[in-house]
């Protein structure tokens, strides 16, 4: 297992989950990704108070990879002027790109998100864009230079589980790039099955916020995500579906 490791945009790394950090409070932040074993946490920029009081920065382990989030965007435009300036404010080239327009259901624009990932992704950045999970969606944003597809696996912030499923395993039969499940994972259990699935990383954010633990809960989703990659990694036992079968033979243990 040591060499299973997430490759996104040339970047290893040996944790598969990442880290919503919208939901938490500062002080609560550290806690969450050293007892998570998280090593790449998004970043809403409107949290970066450089230079000022309350700057999540300051909660943030020095070898963290940080994810800037375009969190607040409505069209490309905004989403790409917000990952310009993170990086400028030092964030790095990594950007996770959130083109949001709806406000009842919050789903992703993925069609404002595909012009986002192309102009940045030509301006050197390491773009994962969040999206709805359709397959040719997907194909535009790998033609347009995305490092890695991030699905929702249901409506954002909902803990409803993997409701996409379905379309989350086109994406890893046909995508040749990392497939990261965003938004809607509720449940340990959730990530693991996701990981299962063969999903290459999963994002948890509101799941882990709103536990009555906040660290115990980042300690499950770390060890249900590796259990999930090792199972995958093992190969699933097959599945009868009209009947049984016995453990050991059933004829032959009393013969001499």
């Amino acid at each position: 297992m040591k060499k299973d490791k997430l490759v996104i945009g040339g970047h290893e790394f040996q944790s598969r989950f990442i880290l919503g950090s919208g939901k938490f409070s500062l002080e609560m932040t550290n806690a969450v990704i050293q007892n998570g074993g998280v090593e790449m946490a998004t970043l809403a920029l409107r949290r970066a108070n450089v230079g000022g009081e309350g700057n999540i920065l300051d909660y943030m382990p020095e070898n963290i990879t940080l994810l800037p989030n375009t969190s607040g965007a409505r069209t490309a435009e905004e989403a790409v002027r917000i990952a310009r300036l993170a990086r400028e404010l030092g964030c790095g080239d990594f950007v996770k790109i959130e083109v949001i327009h709806d406000s009842k259901y919050l789903m992703p624009d993925n069609y404002e998100t595909i012009k986002a990932t192309e102009i940045l992704a030509k301006e050197g950045f390491i773009v994962m864009p969040y999206m709805y999970p359709d397959l040719n969606v997907a194909r535009s944003l790998e033609s347009a230079g995305a490092a890695a597809i991030m699905p929702l696996g249901a409506p954002i912030g909902s803990n409803r589980g993997l409701l996409t499923k379905d379309f989350i395993k086109m994406l890893i039969d046909e995508i040749d790039l990392p497939i990261i499940v965003d938004a809607g994972i509720g449940r340990p259990s959730q990530a693991c099955e996701a990981m299962e699935l063969g999903v290459d990383a999963v994002m948890a954010n509101t799941a882990v916020a709103t536990a009555k633990d906040v660290p115990l809960m980042a300690t499950a989703f770390r060890l249900a995500i590796e259990a999930g990659r090792s199972a995958y990694l093992a190969g699933l036992g097959r599945v009868l579906e009209s009947k049984g079968e016995a453990s050991s033979p059933l004829t032959g243990f009393l013969q001499d």
